[in-house]
């Protein structure tokens, strides 16, 4: 049976239409090697299909309404680079209708395309498969005294996937409450771990030695293990600083599960203490962050999310002597962005920045049941500022969760890493 994903797709496609969806490429790391292979999340989302080299066709009103074009079954090459599912796999395993080997796409490419009125298909991801479909389509064109009939419309698919991956099924949120399970582990781990006079990169190591140990097939994104003044840096990944007592710690790290990735921040004391200074400002920001995780409910828009979070960080900025004047004022010349100069958050899925519309023309969007979001204000200090209370030079915080939207309410799916200052103090106590 196909995939829930897919069958929606062809589902919401013209009836009259064909899409041809293809993989990621494998990306060459240097001279003859390559990257670990990552699938296109499109093609994952709608397939399963992990191996590279590899095109969908959906053909909704047709006998063979979902083919794979694959790499066949070699094995001399899978002694030198794996296991390959071949024609027979992508039947057996995939569910596919038809498979055939991926050489063969070419030359099946006029009897794909003939007769559907519109193709799916994204334009400027894989520049050689744009040209070979641009060029079958203005040969068959050539050839309008004959019964071949190429479509009249190129649609991007995403308008239709971007859509579906917004909304998360059941077993979507189980696979992202796994990986945020994985995170969590790791960020308590990092937490207990730290000490002064530590490299950022221990800690990087701990924490992705974790999530590969839970089955995580790697990081969602470069992890962020910002030290210090390095905090203030929104996406710093050198990750070779020394943990300095007295310091914070901001470790922004998530993983990816089964293709889906967690995202979790946390900002905490390398000695185990915050400093006065240090929990002023990170109360400050929990105090947004909290009240923010229990605005992710229906109707609530992403525009009302980032505005709440700015009014309460704004005035918390006014009160610590970081800005001067009306919180009204500040707001509306935007001096807050000095400090806190980022979104509230992002959608989360098989992307870490996960797909979807924010906007509908200018209008914001608002939250549904079954979108899965990430809430993390931040405060941003930089040594170099002038003009502002010493004890904050230096200061970086951001807290950040992910939170699902239920119809009863947000859910946390990170909730197992503390971020109270005293549960945080308590679980690093020496």
């Amino acid at each position: 049976m196909i995939r829930p994903q897919l069958a929606e797709f062809m589902r919401r496609m013209d009836p009259n239409s064909v899409a041809i969806i293809p993989s990621a490429r494998e990306a060459t790391r240097s001279n003859d090697t390559q990257y670990r292979f990552r699938q296109d999340s499109d093609f994952l989302y709608l397939t399963g299909f992990e191996e590279p080299e590899a095109i969908a066709v959906i053909a909704p009103a047709r006998e063979q309404k979902y083919t794979l074009f694959v790499r066949p079954r070699d094995p001399e090459r899978e002694i030198w680079d794996g296991r390959r599912a071949g024609v027979e796999g992508a039947k057996s395993e995939y569910a596919a209708d038809e498979a055939l080997p991926v050489v063969e796409f070419d030359e099946k490419l006029q009897e794909i395309l003939d007769g559907a009125e519109k193709l799916y298909y994204r334009l400027g991801v894989n520049p050689d498969l744009d040209d070979t479909i641009i060029r079958q389509i203005a040969r068959m064109r050539a050839l309008n005294r004959k019964p071949i009939h190429p479509p009249q419309t190129i649609v991007d698919p995403a308008t239709i996937v971007h859509e579906m991956r917004v909304l998360k099924s059941p077993k979507e949120i189980e696979l992202m409450q796994k990986a945020a399970d994985i995170a969590a582990e790791a960020h308590v781990e990092a937490m207990k771990a730290a000490r002064p006079g530590m490299k950022e990169y221990e800690i990087e190591a701990l924490i992705e030695q974790i999530f590969r140990r839970l089955g995580a097939a790697a990081p969602a994104y470069t992890s962020i293990i910002g030290a210090g003044s390095n905090a203030t840096i929104l996406h710093y990944i050198n990750n070779d600083g020394e943990l300095k007592d007295g310091d914070l710690l901001l470790i922004d790290a998530g993983a990816e599960y089964k293709g889906y990735a967690s995202d979790i921040t946390r900002t905490f004391p390398i000695n185990g203490r915050y400093t006065k200074a240090q929990r002023e400002i990170y109360d400050l920001v929990l105090e947004a962050q909290m009240a923010c995780v229990e605005m992710v409910r229906p109707g609530t828009t992403h525009d009302q999310l980032k505005s709440y979070s700015i009014e309460v960080l704004t005035k918390g900025m006014v009160r610590l002597g970081l800005l001067k004047g009306d919180p009204a004022e500040l707001i509306k010349e935007k001096k807050y962005e000095q400090f806190y100069m980022h979104g509230l958050g992002h959608m989360l899925g098989i992307d870490v920045h996960d797909v979807g519309r924010y906007y509908y023309a200018k209008e914001s969007r608002a939250l549904e049941p079954g979108v899965v979001m990430t809430v993390e204000p931040g405060l941003y200090i930089n040594p170099n500022t002038k003009d502002i209370p010493e004890q904050y030079l230096g200061i970086g915080v951001r807290i950040e969760d992910d939170v699902l939207c239920t119809s009863s309410g947000p859910r946390v799916l990170t909730n197992k890493v503390p971020k109270k200052a005293e549960e945080i103090e308590k679980l690093m106590a020496r």
